[in-house]
């Protein structure tokens, strides 16, 4: 294939949000590396499948190096993997606060800086966190210490590095969701989430993958979080 197309990367991309997202490169002609832990090969020959935990350093940079191998350049990266653990604060365990750590803070870290190695190379790209809405908007019936101690730092990484790698031609934004109707939301919860957002329905994966489509042809916002939460993060 052409090393001149148009190369992204996706983390978490075998389902739900992330599997959106890869389509929504597809559409869009750019060809995907998309990684999650247990990803299946995919008949698309525009979509090359990387198997991993992506908090593993030897994973993060087998994935840039395939984009590289295969593609010759990689344009932008979405950071999408997570962990969402919901419980009281002093009911986590180590364990849990491992494995979110590893997912959400590890896993953007080591990806990252392999990432934007090579786009400061190219003297472009453009990298994406998906955040959450509870960062801006924490909710007294969703406990969620680690998923806004850990998404927080992204959100707070995303302006540093977009401040730090503009002069590289670099941008770097978020999108914070609220909660999105996806397979890991029971339908029998669907009501209950609902109405935590003040237009009072979950939102689509696809209006994820919108925003995040939209910060792609947006070549003058950077350090940007795009909150796509049904007015969550506002207020209620």
């Amino acid at each position: 294939m052409s090393k001149e197309l148009k190369v992204a990367i996706v983390t978490g991309a075998s389902q739900g949000i992330g599997a959106g997202i890869v389509k929504g490169y597809r559409d869009n002609g750019y060809v995907v590396v998309a990684n999650s832990r247990n990803i299946k090969p995919s008949e698309d020959e525009g979509i090359v499948a990387v198997p991993g935990n992506i908090g593993e350093r030897g994973v993060a940079e087998r994935v840039v190096k395939t984009a590289l191998e295969r593609f010759g350049r990689v344009d932008t990266l979405i950071n999408n993997a997570g962990i969402f653990i919901g419980k009281p604060f002093t009911e986590y365990t180590e364990e849990d606060f491992r494995n979110v750590v590893d997912v959400n803070v590890a896993g953007f870290f080591h990806v990252t800086q392999f990432a934007i190695a090579q786009m400061v190379k190219q003297g472009s790209g453009h990298v994406v966190q998906i955040t959450t809405a509870l960062v801006d908007q924490p909710l007294a019936n969703v406990p969620s210490g680690l998923a806004t101690l850990t998404k927080g730092g992204l959100d707070a990484v995303t302006r540093g590095l977009a401040i730090e790698y503009a002069k590289s031609g670099i941008r770097v934004n978020a999108v914070a969701p609220g909660i999105i109707r996806t397979p890991m939301h029971a339908p029998e919860t669907h009501e209950f989430l609902s109405a935590l957002h003040p237009l009072g329905r979950l939102g689509e994966v696809g209006e994820i993958v919108d925003a995040i489509l939209y910060l792609e042809r947006a070549g003058f916002v950077t350090g940007e979080t795009i909150h796509v939460d049904g007015g969550q993060h506002a207020g209620r």
